[in-house]
């Protein structure tokens, strides 16, 4: 029986992967690395991420293939005592590390969490390989390591460039962490995994991540946006996402080391993009004038000075971290994981209409369900 180390199951994206290692690998275990009080408050934690794909009956079967070890990223050895520490380094197939600080507007959260985080989960793999029964190491980055390009397409092996400026310390310390993985573990099968704009599922409307989802239903409702109508928006749809990184976790051999998990060259634009969005509540979205930029950044940069919890505070807070995502017009070409996967992901504007309406009609909240108590 395989033994699969996870950071970050709690999370969104860490809850599509490890629901499908469960159902493609019948023989894994997964050993998942859990920030909580006690075992219990840890089930409750996995148990919100994973409710997106399971009922509680469908969750109660899986945790009998779960080991939970509480710990911490930013403790020494993630917090694990000697004990589980060895037994990990001695018995262990593959580590899969997803966690990570998103927050892009404070480099000490990503120095702590991305770096000092990621390293203490590579000393871990680096002791697993030392003692021989290390298969792979999977590290979830992001295609921001890019940093700011504008009106490309850009390959993988010409993401990260040293001299170009990164947007913000998250794609900062992710292009550090691959650099860190990549030296540290130069024996191992190292696959890094690099998602663009992660919008949705293109099976069903549910959603548990809204900021993106409040920034794009903002967009296709005011009357003018302050950019050209054809830029491109790289989106890609979770269930392609997760399908991905487990697909190729889990292969004998995979064709690369390193996978833009994007829409590519199939992203649509803006246009596109809004009035999708805007026609699913019958209004016909917004005109496009790129003499409005100035005006509509010092608007932002004045909204983001009101006092902190208004509504209109954190969605200028929002958008001041996210525009240079949506405006440089800027892919990030995915033909790898297309030949890997042998399909293409769903175009944002197949689903768009209805994540829309999912989310007025949750007020942005996902209606979480507590787990019954037996």
């Amino acid at each position: 029986m395989s033994r699969i180390f996870v950071t970050g199951s709690t999370g969104y994206l860490g809850g599509y992967v490890c629901t499908r290692l469960l159902e493609q690998q019948p023989d894994a275990r997964l050993a998942l690395l859990v920030r909580g009080r006690d075992r219990d408050h840890a089930i409750d934690k996995l148990w919100r991420g994973w409710q997106l794909h399971m009922d509680a009956a469908a969750f109660k079967e899986a945790l009998s293939r779960v080991e939970l070890h509480l710990g911490d990223l930013h403790a020494k050895n993630l917090g694990l005592s000697d004990a589980a520490w060895s037994d990990l380094a001695g018995d262990t197939d593959s580590v899969l590390h997803i966690a990570a600080s998103l927050n892009r507007k404070s480099e000490r959260a990503c120095l702590n969490t991305n770096l000092r985080g990621a390293l203490s989960v590579i000393r871990l793999g680096r002791a697993m390989a030392d003692g021989g029964g290390l298969r792979r190491f999977s590290f979830v980055s992001t295609a921001a390591v890019a940093g700011e390009r504008w009106r490309e397409v850009v390959p993988e092996d010409q993401s990260i460039r040293w001299d170009h400026r990164q947007y913000d310390p998250y794609a900062r310390t992710k292009a550090f962490g691959e650099h860190m993985l990549r030296e540290l573990l130069p024996d191992v099968s190292t696959i890094v995994f690099r998602p663009s704009t992660v919008l949705g599922d293109a099976r069903f409307p549910d959603t548990t991540q809204w900021d993106m989802v409040r920034a794009y239903v903002f967009f296709a409702e005011l009357p003018v946006l302050p950019w050209g109508p054809d830029i491109r928006q790289d989106i890609v749809n979770a269930d392609y996402v997760g399908d991905a990184i487990t697909h190729v976790h889990l292969a004998d051999a995979p064709r690369w080391d390193t996978y833009h998990l994007s829409a590519g060259t199939g992203s649509r634009s803006t246009r596109e993009i809004v009035h999708a969005l805007a026609s699913a509540t019958g209004k016909p979205g917004p005109r496009f004038s790129r003499r409005l930029k100035g005006p509509f950044d010092g608007t932002v940069r004045a909204l983001e000075m009101l006092g902190p919890g208004a509504t209109t505070q954190r969605m200028a807070a929002l958008l001041r971290v996210f525009l240079p995502y949506v405006t440089n017009d800027t892919v990030f070409d995915n033909g790898r994981i297309v030949a890997e996967l042998g399909r293409a992901p769903t175009p944002f504007v197949d689903y768009a209409p209805s994540l829309l309406h999912y989310a007025k009609e949750n007020d942005f909240r996902y209606p979480y369900r507590e787990l019954p108590a037996d």
